[in-house]
């Protein structure tokens, strides 16, 4: 090996290492932090199921099932599986209490809500839920199940604060499934973008925050942006490539004396991007740290949307673009309600604030079994991704407790030593 490589080798190695101070008092930690979570479970028994179900979720099992989990305590699968499967416990007052902890931790006045869909493939049609539908973790239409997530983004870190299950319309008018999948009565049909306004009406007030993020699946829909408008919520979302705008900072064509005055045709985000000339696009760096800067360009101009047929408002484009390892831009689209003066830096920094609930589902599910559950009921699948994002919160509060002890401290918390702690 040469020795610059040998170099850089034990650096990665050293940076590896944890020290055991990162991990002294965690069980009591764990203990401590689940008390005001648990205390909303009205009997003994169900806090104790749902502490053994927690640890197990934040253990070191391959699969963080049902079974595996009950085997890591030595019970009998089936009171575990009925606790989360069956049992009527509400599961809101745990998520209350989680959006809580996070808007006093991590909240700053500058914060982001991001929301976003993800999928959870289903070979079977038992499910709650379950339809052929867009998956984006399989990146085509499969048979899944889709939760609507939102997620709380600062300086201070990011976390997933609440959720909601995309019941698909067939399922609306389907009584055998629903009665056998236990969805409650009265439930209906609501579209994605109508599941996050209810998320952003309940937690909005309790998270600081002056943006709204999110996907070109929610940027895309005209009708979403003006309700968060009606909300007076900025918002800076992505959206397709073929978003129709008309540049309002460009001279429209001379009147030539008939019909009303003429304005500047419409185009496709992308076709005004790529007519650009070099000298418009401004550099941003959008990454400080070890690893050094990460610089991408971007433009930002006034525009006039379409909404459906007519007209739409005035809303800011911003377009970022970045270079890849084969010498092509990659090119990101954003419409916004902000002022046109807002600087692009800040613009970058929503933009990289909305891949955090990248992060933090990927956190989830890695670390805190997210996607590893075998219910089919209703009850059974908001109880295990309420206690999976409890157990995800969790390891953020150990994250950022070792790094304010150990400044070198950058890992996941999900490493196999930390996690073998909690068994």
């Amino acid at each position: 090996m040469e020795r610059r490589f040998e170099v850089r080798y034990r650096e990665l190695m050293d940076d590896a290492k944890l020290r055991p101070e990162a991990y002294q008092g965690m069980l009591p930690r764990l203990e401590a932090f689940v008390q005001p979570f648990f205390q909303c479970l009205p009997t003994a028994a169900q806090q104790r199921h749902s502490a053994d179900y927690l640890k197990g979720l934040l253990s070191n099992l391959e699969r963080k099932t049902m079974e595996p989990i009950a085997y890591f305590h030595e019970q009998d699968r089936q009171s575990l599986q009925k606790f989360v499967g069956q049992a009527p416990w509400n599961h809101r007052p745990m998520i209350l209490e989680l959006v809580s902890q996070v808007g006093k931790q991590l909240g700053t006045a500058n914060g982001v809500l991001v929301f976003d869909p993800s999928g959870f493939p289903k070979r079977g049609l038992e499910s709650v839920g379950v339809a052929r539908q867009w998956c984006g973790r399989l990146g085509k239409m499969d048979n899944c199940q889709v939760g609507i997530y939102m997620a709380y983004v600062s300086e201070e870190e990011h976390a997933l604060v609440d959720f909601r299950l995309y019941l698909p319309r067939k399922w609306s008018h389907d009584r055998v499934r629903r009665n056998k999948c236990h969805v409650p009565k009265g439930t209906k049909f609501r579209t994605r973008h109508a599941l996050i306004l209810e998320m952003l009406q309940e937690h909005g007030p309790r998270l600081p925050h002056a943006w709204i993020a999110g996907d070109d699946e929610l940027g895309k829909n005209a009708e979403f942006r003006g309700e968060l408008r009606d909300l007076e919520e900025q918002y800076l979302l992505a959206v397709p490539s073929n978003t129709l705008v008309r540049d309002l900072d460009v001279e429209p064509p001379p009147h030539l004396g008939k019909g009303p005055p003429p304005k500047v045709p419409y185009t496709q985000v992308k076709n005004w991007a790529a007519n650009l000339p070099e000298e418009t696009w401004a550099e941003i760096d959008v990454r400080d740290g070890e690893k050094g800067p990460l610089q991408v360009q971007a433009v930002k101009v006034r525009v006039q949307t379409k909404k459906k047929n007519r007209n739409g408002p005035e809303e800011t484009l911003v377009v970022c673009r970045e270079k890849q390892g084969d010498g092509k831009w990659k090119l990101d689209y954003f419409l916004s309600n902000a002022s046109v003066s807002t600087p692009l830096k800040e613009f970058a920094r929503v933009i990289k604030a909305e891949h955090r609930i990248e992060e933090c589902l990927q956190r989830a599910k890695g670390e805190a079994g997210l996607a590893d559950y075998e219910v089919r009921t209703w009850e059974g699948w908001h109880h295990h991704q309420t206690l999976s994002l409890l157990a995800s919160w969790f390891l953020t509060q150990e994250k950022r407790r070792g790094e304010k002890i150990i400044p070198q401290y950058h890992r996941s918390s999900s490493t196999p030593d930390h996690r073998a702690m909690v068994a």
